[in-house]
């Protein structure tokens, strides 16, 4: 309802899950690959082989991904997953190229499949606030001061999305809601140095 001029503002909608995933798209990659293999394929015997290929690639873009819920993350390979519950996270380990593992209460570390420094807002949001947002800077009790952050390009509970690192995959929220593309560039631009 309106009243006198000032509207309400609608809580953000918090998917129940989010996965992040390579498209689905990549499987026609790897189905125009048999195609164009099949005069090879058959050019020779044994060389129907090369069929394996493709084949291996669809099952990879199927198959391969992490799952993130209010209970943890599922991490899928090609022949098996793994649950991860929040508690026994202590935080992500960022590599330079953008990827990203969660590293468990014991500190080991299992690689996060699609999962992108630029993606850990949302894992955030999901998780219910148990893994620190890293785009939103700590509360201080004096504004005078800068607040001054812990960076680490190895280990971090939280961090700022890599300007020019490309990603390969986008989370894609199943509860209907889309991802914020005016929130990210928001994100970015606190991100960058004055």
């Amino acid at each position: 309802m309106h009243h006198l001029g000032v509207s309400e503002q609608p809580e953000p909608q918090i998917p129940a899950r989010l996965v992040f995933r390579v498209p689905t798209v990549a499987v026609l990659a790897a189905l125009l690959f048999a195609i164009c293999a099949t005069p090879v394929a058959f050019g020779a015997p044994g060389l129907v082989a090369i069929y394996l290929i493709p084949i291996a690639a669809v099952v990879w873009v199927l198959r391969v991904r992490t799952t993130a819920t209010a209970d943890g993350l599922t991490v899928r390979g090609v022949v098996g997953s793994r649950a991860l519950p929040w508690a026994s996270l202590k935080g992500f380990r960022l590599s330079p190229k953008g990827q990203v593992r969660a590293v468990l209460t014991d500190d080991r570390e299992v690689p996060l499949p699609s999962v992108r420094t630029r993606h850990l807002p949302a894992l955030s949001l999901v998780s219910g606030g148990r893994l620190a947002d890293p785009t939103v800077a700590p509360e201080t009790a004096d504004d005078d001061e800068p607040v001054a952050t812990e960076t680490s390009d190895t280990a971090a509970t939280a961090a700022e999305p890599t300007p020019g690192v490309p990603s390969d995959a986008e989370p894609t929220p199943e509860s209907g809601t889309e991802s914020d593309p005016d929130a990210r560039d928001a994100a970015r631009a606190r991100s960058t140095p004055e």
